[in-house]
């Protein structure tokens, strides 16, 4: 199930979806998951926003990466993941977004639930 949530504290929506993402799902500060994440790409020369960078930054916090087929009918959304996945925290991606998935419902300022996912994050240990 869709449900709103913006941590950015401007309330802004456009272009941080990452740092939006990573705030709802670790349960920190906005400008604590953009630190973070600025922090790994200044350690490693490479933008924030990069899948280097995130790749580096989820695998220290002991996430792993998970491939999803994007060729229909094959094809998940995200509304269609989050309803099969009722329990757990998930980092979805697509080609040029990112949502939590909590417990089943997806967090987000607008409804993405029919984008399709790429790939997804979730932690391997607690």
């Amino acid at each position: 199930m869709y449900r709103y949530e913006n941590p950015n504290p401007s309330g802004r929506s456009t272009d941080d979806c990452l740092i939006r993402t990573l705030s709802i799902i670790m349960d920190i500060p906005w400008e604590q998951a953009y630190a973070d994440l600025c922090n790994y790409g200044m350690m490693i020369h490479d933008m924030p926003n990069k899948d280097t960078t995130l790749t580096l930054y989820l695998k220290t916090k002991g996430y792993r990466r998970y491939m999803l087929p994007t060729d229909c009918p094959a094809c998940f959304t995200i509304r269609e993941f989050a309803n099969d996945h009722p329990v757990g925290k998930y980092i979805i991606l697509t080609s040029n977004h990112a949502v939590p998935v909590i417990n089943g419902d997806y967090y987000d300022v607008t409804d993405s639930g029919n984008e399709i996912i790429s790939y997804y994050w979730t932690k391997e240990r607690e």
